[in-house]
């Protein structure tokens, strides 16, 4: 059963998940990286170009979702360091350091809320994020052209480029790709036909929406909008 809330830290997600039975599971890319919890131990996920198949085992997670362009300033690692990837804590920070947070965040009421408290704790010393980045973001989720976007930040294609690789992992165009797939399964699962939902998504036609999502997701929109 999967279930999330806001959490304290502005912008980021709290969840918690615990298979209902055996068999893959299916996270799809949303320009986001997690720090997870699971039996005891911490680890990072970095942001998805393609679905990443879960193998299904039991036991509960815990995770925080940061919003896209976050995280490298918490976790201090660049994210196309991580892209497409699970990586222990351990492997990024030194071993004394990550265990000192994994034991913080055991001690908590339950794994969730030590990620919360951890995330903001981790926040108050990084700074405020990049407010560049927000921007970026905001430009790119309207379905604001990639040339367009570099040019009302005054940044200029090549060093918007740059930029986005360390903060979301990969380069504009498939950061906007990733956040148009996020608002079209939106639209859809609110009911909006598919016909519709590629329309106002900024896709060519309901043919190239299916391309996409099966792309990016790794299934059909039928199978996806059904809980396959």
């Amino acid at each position: 059963m999967y279930a999330e809330r806001a959490s304290r830290l502005s912008g980021a997600v709290v969840w918690t998940n615990t298979p209902s039975g055996p068999g893959p599971g299916r996270v799809l890319p949303d320009g986001c990286m997690d720090l997870l919890w699971y039996d005891g131990r911490l680890l990072v996920a970095g942001p998805d170009t393609r679905a990443h198949v879960t193998e299904g085992g039991a036991g509960a997670w815990a995770g925080v979702r940061f919003c896209p362009g976050t995280a490298p300033a918490l976790l201090g690692v660049p994210a196309d360091a991580l892209r497409d990837r699970r990586v222990e804590l351990t492997d990024l920070w030194p071993t004394a350091r990550a265990r000192r947070l994994a034991a913080r965040v055991n001690a908590a009421a339950d794994p969730a809320t030590g990620l919360d408290e951890a995330a903001l704790a981790r926040a108050a010393e990084a700074g405020p994020p990049d407010p560049l980045l927000a921007r970026v973001v905001a430009a790119l989720d309207a379905g604001r052209p990639v040339a367009a976007t570099a040019d009302a930040l005054g940044i200029g294609a090549r060093r918007l480029h740059r930029r986005s690789l360390a903060a979301f992992g990969y380069g504009p165009k498939t950061l906007a790709r990733v956040l148009r797939l996020q608002r079209a399964l939106a639209l859809a699962r609110n009911g909006t036909p598919l016909a519709e939902t590629a329309a106002r998504t900024g896709y060519a036609d309901q043919a190239h929406l299916t391309r996409e999502v099966r792309e990016l997701a790794g299934a059909a929109p039928g199978e996806l909008l059904s809980g396959g």
